[in-house]
């Protein structure tokens, strides 16, 4: 999440094949590591970002011709990151930056490999966790306010929701939510400071509202 939406971290590819396009960071598992370690590695030393909130395999994919080197079968992995503070290009990437998920499907941007079908798998998954799971919470920080934690469900469903149902459908209900007793700063346009919350055991379960609601 950037700036109220979801974005996608992609690398300029600095070898061929693709050489200048954009993809998903990436790269070979080593003989001695997990699928997992190698997924945490190679998004450190493609992006330098370290530490992601969650890490969850979506997909495989090994279409024939997807790579044309050789026969690749890519195990795919979507990361969750509450906060980018700064993107270091590795090795064998040109540039590593936030890239809007709109840009990245609707074929602004030109996209490597078979990595626009990647990515539109990617955030129909975050939909679907966010309708059935407590994922939204690793979207924001520690303590957040309600209407942080209701830009996410926006930012990834493509709506928009009415912010008093859904308040009294976080707030209102036993779990959801606890209050901090502590008040978020200002905004630029001044205002009442909103009421800081963090996530509360319900979040284990599910979500507080549904794509359909």
């Amino acid at each position: 999440m950037s700036e109220g939406r979801l974005h996608v971290l992609l690398v300029r590819r600095g070898v061929a094949p693709y050489e200048g396009m954009w993809a998903i960071p990436g790269g070979f598992k080593r003989p001695t590591e997990t699928l997992n370690e190698a997924a945490k590695r190679e998004l450190a030393a493609e992006t330098g970002i370290d530490g992601a909130t969650s890490l969850i395999q979506f997909g495989a994919y090994g279409d024939p011709g997807r790579d044309p080197r050789m026969n690749v079968v890519t195990v795919a992995y979507l990361a969750v990151l509450r906060e980018v503070t700064e993107i270091v290009a590795g090795t064998d990437a040109a540039a590593a930056a936030l890239v809007p998920v709109s840009e990245a499907l609707n074929g602004k941007i030109n996209l490597a490999f078979d990595h626009a079908r990647i990515i539109g798998d990617a955030v129909e998954r975050v939909r679907v966790d966010l309708d059935l799971t407590g994922i939204a919470t690793a979207f924001v920080g520690p303590t957040f306010t309600v209407a942080e934690l209701r830009t996410v469900y926006e930012a990834v469903w493509g709506v928009q929701l009415d912010g008093a149902n859904f308040r009294r459908s976080v707030v209102s209900e036993d779990g959801w939510v606890i209050p901090t007793g502590r008040l978020a700063r200002p905004g630029a346009n001044g205002g009442k400071p909103a009421e800081l919350f963090r996530a509360g055991r319900m979040w284990k379960h599910g979500s507080p509202i549904r794509r359909s609601s």
